[in-house]
């Protein structure tokens, strides 16, 4: 009986275990199956490839794709359309979209170097087999091919230089030395892994992918091109700009290298340097993939209008002093601002220029203080719904023209737009005076202190007239030494002739020898007391510093009269005073040292060596433009060739950039475009070219405190610019610029800066509807485009290739709702 019971038992034991066992096996065959099934989705970070793959076995037209190619045009409007019936013909239900806003992602295999192209809505991509295209002629030289004889005939100019233009980023110095090592060489060396679309991939993209398992291949497509069309948020002003742009016709995209190596510091100093004024890195530990972006809007007294460095009132109000007007000088944050500034209600979109030189959007600027103060000197009026501007100023109440004639007959050597072409307007107030002076082909660099002159630099950037906030106070202003041809103060309300003319030092020291100051005051013109102690003043100063009064005009329409004085060119009248004052300044003292450099009241020896800056007065306007400085002959370059090699390379490159790419093949409407700013200007190649293509636009070229000192250049050149630490907020109003071009900066800020309070600090400066074009490696790319997407910026376009990336992205209207706790 025992041993009977036990059998029992043991048989149910055997029988349990032999369920148990089935079981396992089941469960197993099932993880097999599971991990096979698994093993064929595609994985999310190479989505972009597998889609672009399936894309060309949809449509079967992987045999039709070329690489894209730096030129706009090469593909004729015959295969265009032949291209778009096959598309057509073997999808149509892949273009029942096409009206709709998409996104097309196209991915070329590792043979054709792995190019990545991302155009936003109805822009459409057209791919056409050209055979004659070799390696070489795409390598990073940018050579290009005219796609017909009539190319041929109206490019042939830009043509040759594109064949001599050699890249000054990326591989710059190996282009430089004439390396043509080959696309599919360096392609060799790059993982399929490496070539990245640069979106950012939310949880609601990774819950698609997985939706997608049983879908046919088509309708995983569309759900990609719909969940990324999605992402971007677009007005229905942009829709129409992307409507009637070129680039929604045809998209062409540059192929020449993005990224600068290491700078060689040979003989180029950097304001950061020279200034100690770098600050301590604040690297971010957060990856990428994982960061989340929690826009606000700034808490501030000043709101709409809030600018970081000048709006500190809690640094303001521990100042010990006032009296040099250090409290309209610069005092940042000691953490950078990371909130948005909102916008005016009932802002718009500005007024076109030229039209906006007399008049803007009330509601953009919403000031009338200086309509009631200012309006018997027309400076500014209310018309309806608009700030209307006659041309007026305090010195020439009947139109700034006829005063800038008046100056040009008082002394015809000044020929603007020829000798005089760069100049300084101090205290500009609503910049009449520089706005019309465009007319002659001149460009004035105009700044006014944020002060009791409410919103006068604001109405001049509204206006599409340059302008910067400044002030003669403390600090040196932030330009070069001996870079001005002209400096022009009308009644500016700076005291010259105090504490021994230490403010009109600071004008010698940014005057080139031989330029001229002209002084329109009441002190040239009027006889009462404190005017005449002014003027006997000035007069023993400006003989202390050398300078020559030319003549004292008198301008009978606007009953006023102008000084006009003109500064040395050798140094023999200063070794022959008596006195040494003003004192000339220790050798050691660097007059191109300016970034946040204590003022000193000396002067500086002109040079007179026939190889240095100053020497000689540059050549005439437009001359100057494309010649390189006599005096940077004998001097190596900011990327090791000769500096004169370097300037003629960088000038041709951004010709045929612009030509073959920024014109009409990144989706920018260009009419809208007016206030522009090249946030690392090297040598001012960009801005150059944008010159020599006269469109309406002016630039503001920005050598970075710890960049190359390149500013003179740039000056001697007939173009002007600024020093700027870009961790700090720029001196401007909010919405001062509609377009931005950032070229291999971000990447090297990143080292040193919080990014998200820069692309903060981007979006301040920048106008709804504004342009923001970006060069830069991938990574960058990538953080840079998952921030804008955050912004709900409208992504134009995005490329990569070997490494490197072009962005184009468009600010809109958008803000957030939510509020940070007060800024004080």
């Amino acid at each position: 009986m025992v041993l009977g019971k036990n059998f029992r038992g043991e048989g149910r034991k055997l029988s349990n275990y032999c369920s148990t066992v089935s079981v396992a096996a089941l469960v197993a065959f099932c993880l097999v199956g599971v991990w096979i099934v698994m093993s064929s989705i595609v994985p999310i970070q190479n989505s972009a490839i597998q889609v672009s793959e399936t894309i060309n076995d949809v449509k079967n037209v992987a045999s039709d794709s070329k690489q894209f190619e730096d030129k706009s045009g090469d593909i004729p409007e015959e295969s265009t359309r032949g291209d778009s019936q096959i598309h057509k013909s073997q999808s149509d239900s892949y273009l029942e979209n096409q009206d709709d806003q998409k996104r097309i992602d196209i991915d070329n295999t590792a043979e054709e170097n792995q190019e990545v192209v991302k155009v936003n809505s109805d822009e459409k991509n057209y791919l056409e087999e050209d055979p004659g295209n070799t390696v070489e002629q795409d390598d990073q030289m940018r050579h290009v091919k005219p796609s017909s004889d009539e190319e041929k005939e109206t490019d042939s100019t830009l043509n040759s230089e594109s064949a001599e233009t050699k890249t000054l980023n990326g591989k710059i110095h190996d282009e430089l030395r004439g390396s043509m090592e080959t696309l599919d060489e360096k392609g060799s060396d790059k993982s399929t892994n490496d070539n990245k679309l640069g979106t950012e991939k939310s949880p609601g993209e990774v819950t698609q992918q997985d939706e997608m398992v049983g879908e046919t291949e088509e309708e995983k497509i569309k759900k990609i091109q719909h969940s990324e069309t999605s992402q971007t948020t677009t007005g229905e002003s942009n829709r129409e700009i992307h409507e009637n742009n070129p680039a929604s016709k045809e998209t062409s995209i540059p192929s020449e290298t993005l990224i600068e190596t290491s700078t060689e510091s040979g003989t180029w100093s950097t304001q950061a340097t020279e200034s100690q004024h770098e600050k301590e890195s604040q690297k971010s530990s957060i990856a990428i993939e994982s960061r989340k972006y929690d826009w606000k809007l700034c808490n501030t007294t000043t709101g709409s209008e809030y600018i970081p460095c000048l709006d500190n009132w809690q640094a303001i109000r521990k100042l010990n002093s006032i009296r040099h007007y250090e409290h309209r000088e610069r005092h940042c944050p000691d953490e950078p601002i990371t909130c948005l500034v909102s916008l005016p209600e009932g802002y718009r979109s500005p007024i076109k220029w030229p039209k906006s030189r007399d008049m803007i959007w009330y509601n953009n600027a919403p000031h009338t203080k200086l309509v009631e103060v200012k309006g018997h000197q027309n400076w500014v009026k209310v018309t309806g719904e608009y700030l209307t501007f006659p041309g007026g100023g305090t010195q020439f109440k009947h139109g700034a023209l006829h005063y800038i004639e008046f100056i040009q007959k008082s002394l015809p050597k000044i020929a603007w737009g020829k000798r005089t072409r760069v100049i300084l307007d101090v205290g500009c107030g609503v910049a009449s005076f520089g706005g019309y002076l465009f007319e002659k082909d001149v460009l004035t660099m105009s700044f006014a202190p944020k002060d009791v002159h409410e919103a006068q630099v604001q109405f001049a950037l509204e206006r599409g007239i340059p302008a910067t906030l400044g002030v003669m106070g403390t600090i040196r202003l932030p330009y070069p030494g001996s870079v001005f041809d002209l400096v022009h103060c009308a009644r500016c309300r700076v005291p010259w002739h105090i504490e021994g003319g230490k403010l009109l030092l600071e004008l010698n020291r940014v005057l080139r020898p031989g330029g001229h100051f002209v002084w329109s005051a009441t002190p040239v013109y009027q006889n009462d007391p404190e005017d005449v102690e002014i003027w006997k003043a000035m007069g023993e100063i400006t003989k202390s510093m050398c300078w020559d009064l030319v003549v004292i005009a008198k301008d009978k329409l606007n009953g006023v009269a102008a000084a006009i004085y003109r500064k040395p060119t050798d140094n023999e009248c200063y070794n022959k005073r008596i006195k040494n004052e003003p004192p000339m300044c220790n050798e050691s003292d660097d007059p191109n040292t300016a970034w946040n450099v204590s003022l000193q009241a000396c002067m500086h020896k002109v040079s007179v060596d026939a190889s240095e800056r100053g020497s000689i007065w540059p050549e005439r306007w437009p001359v100057r433009l494309e010649k390189p400085p006599y005096w940077i002959d004998s001097q190596a370059g900011v990327y090791g060739r000769a500096a004169s090699v370097e300037f003629t390379a960088d000038y041709k490159h951004w010709k045929n950039v612009f030509v073959h790419s920024y014109l009409n093949g990144v989706g920018i409407d260009w009419s809208s475009v007016r206030n522009v700013m090249d946030m690392r200007a090297v040598y001012g190649g960009f801005a150059a070219a944008l010159r020599t293509l006269k469109l309406n636009v002016w630039v503001m070229n920005v050598v970075p405190i710890d960049s190359p000192d390149t500013l003179p250049i740039i000056y001697e050149r007939g173009l002007f610019g600024i020093y700027h630490d870009w961790c700090e907020s720029f001196s401007t109003y909010p919405r001062s610029y509609d377009l931005l071009h950032a070229d291999s900066i971000f990447s090297t800020l990143k080292q040193r800066c919080n990014i998200v309070a820069v692309i903060a600090e981007v979006d301040r400066i920048l106008r709804p509807e504004g342009y923001l074009i970006i060069r830069d490696n991938v990574e960058t790319i990538d953080e840079i485009e998952s921030m804008a997407r955050s912004l709900h910026w409208d992504i134009r376009l995005t490329y990569s290739k070997n490494g490197e990336g072009l962005l184009c992205i468009q600010k809109t209207f958008w803000r957030p709702t939510t509020v940070i706790s007060a800024i004080t």
